[in-house]
């Protein structure tokens, strides 16, 4: 009784796609039926793991130069053992400063990659197109959020910063989409059709087998009916 239960919205017409924005935006986050996250979830992984690699190297790099040469200059009157182990020691203080100063940068530019990609891609599956608004509208959001605890200027600074990165941000990658041929969105919305038109077919390919098995059986309970009628008769 549980497995008729648990099978029966098989037999029920697909779903079509979302309709409206939240409907849209709620399936970003839903997985697919081979349990694979949407294309736009993967690539804000992504673009974070990416801008906190860049961030690393641009705040790690000029801090281990520094730091090496500082510690060079510093331990003139120092007595090492060989030059291996000073060499060594100016390597220490320099990596030192590399994984400080990396990280530092790091997690700051792969947090503002990472809110800037969440609210240009809620934007675009929200009205359900991409513009250089939605870039323009996630950058001013992220740099006034990342701003905003140095008072209403850092605020405005912030807005204007992040607008500034936005457009160029934004319309950099709406040319990529183009040169591939589709945006994202024109992508995800293709998919989204050529997917309930597959479930559609199945489903009433599956109609069809269903009513055709369900007249058979009709056919054969009738037949069966009429000669136990004539069997009775002749008794």
């Amino acid at each position: 009784m549980a497995e008729g239960v648990g099978a029966q919205p098989q037999f029920g017409r697909p779903a079509p796609p979302p309709q409206t924005g939240w409907e849209r935006l709620r399936e970003l986050w839903r997985r697919d039926e081979r349990q694979r996250y949407p294309e736009e979830m993967v690539n804000i992984v992504k673009s974070a793991f990416t801008g906190g690699v860049i961030g690393w190297v641009y705040g790690g790099l000029p801090a281990f130069y520094h730091a090496r040469k500082a510690f060079i200059e510093r331990s003139h009157g120092e007595l090492f053992q060989n030059r291996a182990d000073a060499v060594q020691s100016a390597h220490q203080a320099g990596l030192r400063s590399f994984i400080r100063y990396g990280w530092r940068w790091s997690w700051r530019v792969a947090a503002f990659v990472t809110i800037f990609n969440m609210v240009s891609t809620g934007l675009s599956v929200y009205r359900n197109k991409t513009t250089i608004s939605n870039f323009a509208s996630a950058g001013a959001f992220t740099g006034a959020l990342f701003r905003m605890h140095l008072g209403l200027q850092g605020l405005a600074g912030g807005f204007v910063f992040g607008t500034a990165f936005g457009i160029p941000a934004g319309g950099l990658l709406m040319i990529m989409q183009k040169l591939a041929g589709e945006t994202l969105q024109e992508k995800r919305n293709r998919e989204r059709r050529e997917l309930y038109e597959q479930k559609l077919a199945e489903w009433q390919s599956r109609l069809s087998v269903t009513e055709v098995l369900g007249q058979t059986e009709s056919n054969a309970q009738g037949g069966l009916e009429m000669e136990r009628a004539r069997e009775s008769r002749s008794f």
